[in-house]
């Protein structure tokens, strides 16, 4: 991060990207600590966004300053391979990380979530920390963990966050549309969609 100015009303954040302001262009969408953002410049390897004030309440960036790292992730391209979850880039909430502890090789990272993403998190399902796609390592009433192996340690930013840090979090979205899909009307009728 090499710039953050702004508030609550918006934010405009200037990114030391090499690699991914070279395959990037104005108007592309990119995963900014899991924030789906749009490029506004994107040249000599460095990469611009705006937050808007919805970005903005939704999200944690709003506690970036410059020299912060942040995770970053263009775009799914047409015709690339999906080597993993779901992830749109569309933050559901803020979690508060509860402890980072070493665990073998890897750690396991506990985060406490509001009820809106509990209720979408099962054993082995999966959950985006600061746009890094993960798979439920555990849950309990206030929380849910993951298991990080060595290269999400060493390649994102979840490595160095400590307990109380804000992250964002993206639900599931194929969970998403089952619960809306199998909403009901009144007791015993399912909504078709």
């Amino acid at each position: 991060m090499t710039r953050a100015d702004g508030g609550p009303d918006g934010l405009a954040l200037e990114l030391e990207a090499p690699e991914t302001a070279a395959v990037s262009a104005v108007g592309d969408s990119v995963s900014v600590a899991g924030a789906c953002l749009t490029v506004t410049s994107a040249a000599d390897g460095r990469m611009s966004f705006h937050a808007v004030p919805e970005t903005m309440q939704r999200s944690s960036l709003g506690r970036l300053r410059p020299g912060a790292d942040v995770n970053l992730e263009p775009a799914l391209r047409a015709g690339e391979p999906l080597g993993g979850h779901y992830v749109q880039g569309h933050v559901d909430a803020v979690g508060a990380v509860r402890s980072l502890d070493p665990e073998g090789h890897g750690a396991r990272l506990w985060v406490d979530a509001p009820a809106e993403i509990l209720r979408y998190c099962v054993d082995k399902g999966s959950i985006t920390v600061e746009g890094v796609s993960l798979t439920i390592a555990g849950l309990d009433d206030d929380g849910f963990a993951v298991a990080l192996v060595p290269h999400t340690l060493e390649a994102t930013t979840l490595g160095e966050v400590a307990p109380g840090d804000s992250v964002n979090l993206e639900a599931d979205v194929l969970a998403k549309y089952v619960e809306k899909l199998v909403e009901t009307d009144s007791p015993g009728t399912i909504r078709r969609a």
